[in-house]
């Protein structure tokens, strides 16, 4: 079991995204993803966020929404995952060369036009929603299955 954040900042209706393209054995090269990563011990989600945006882009987070949690059983054939999703709408600092990939803003009505997950394609829309929402995406060897999910 892998627990890990997904993080999606914010600002002037603009979204940033990172294009995975620079790490060796990348499970997902070539896609756009929103930043994030795992859990290190003892950490919460929230000190999992700020600490993964300041690694990942170089901005320091100054307010944190939680907008839900995504389950992903197997996801990469050897883990379930399970992945706390946070809006940024606050930050401050200058983006990095990040490690991870290409860093860029990009108008959130473009965001489904992107290279993304077939989950993202889904949830992507719940970001701008006034719920919270818990759903599971199932996948096999990369492929999307199905997906459930239940709004509060």
């Amino acid at each position: 079991m892998k627990l890990a954040t997904l993080l999606y900042v914010m600002k002037d209706n603009e979204t940033l995204l990172l294009y995975r393209n620079k790490k060796e054995n990348d499970y997902h090269e070539g896609k756009w993803n929103g930043l994030g990563g795992k859990f290190e011990p003892g950490e919460t989600p929230e000190e999992c966020a700020i600490r993964e945006l300041k690694e990942e882009s170089g901005l320091s987070a100054k307010h944190l929404i939680l907008k839900g949690h995504l389950t992903f059983p197997m996801f990469d054939g050897i883990d379930d995952w399970y992945v706390f999703v946070f809006v940024i709408d606050k930050f401050e600092g200058e983006l990095i060369d990040s490690a991870e990939g290409e860093l860029k803003w990009i108008p959130n009505n473009k965001l489904k036009d992107l290279n993304l997950w077939k989950g993202d394609q889904i949830f992507i829309d719940w970001l701008f929603a006034d719920k919270c929402f818990s759903a599971k995406f199932n996948y096999e060897e990369g492929k999307f299955i199905d997906h459930e999910v239940v709004f509060y």
